[in-house]
């Protein structure tokens, strides 16, 4: 059974770090594409941060290019996706959502895309308080 769990969210206060982690089983996803989405209420789900298979390319949106770093692990049977969230703000209150793609290339543009992602996690809620 395939599964993306996310854990780490919280309430934090305005320049405060979070750490959100997403277990990823059930499948082969040491080859997959993956990547950070959040969703605010009322608006669109929206693309945070990308890794390539082997974390060697990222892509981050520019709002939290500089603050965010995303990374993996796939040394073991469960990947391991990470987001560090550093100087967080209030306008990053949102649901994080982990995904993962059955393509282990995707074109940058791809990334930014949730159509491309084949898999998503539950979510975390995240709340910054100014």
């Amino acid at each position: 059974q395939v599964q993306l769990v996310e854990s780490g969210g919280g309430l934090v206060q305005a320049g405060d770090s979070l750490k959100l982690s997403c277990a990823a089983s059930g499948r082969t996803f040491s080859t997959s594409a993956m990547g950070w989405f959040r969703q605010a209420p009322g608006k669109e789900r929206e693309f945070v941060a990308g890794s390539s298979w082997s974390g060697g390319r990222t892509y981050y949106t520019d709002s939290v290019k500089g603050r965010f770093t995303i990374s993996r692990d796939n040394a073991k049977n469960t990947v391991t996706l990470q987001l560090q969230m550093n100087s967080l703000k209030p306008e990053d209150t949102a649901v994080y959502y982990c995904a993962a793609s059955d393509s282990t290339y995707l074109s940058t543009s791809y990334y930014y895309d949730t159509r491309k992602y084949d898999y998503w996690g539950q979510g975390t809620q995240v709340t910054v308080s100014s």
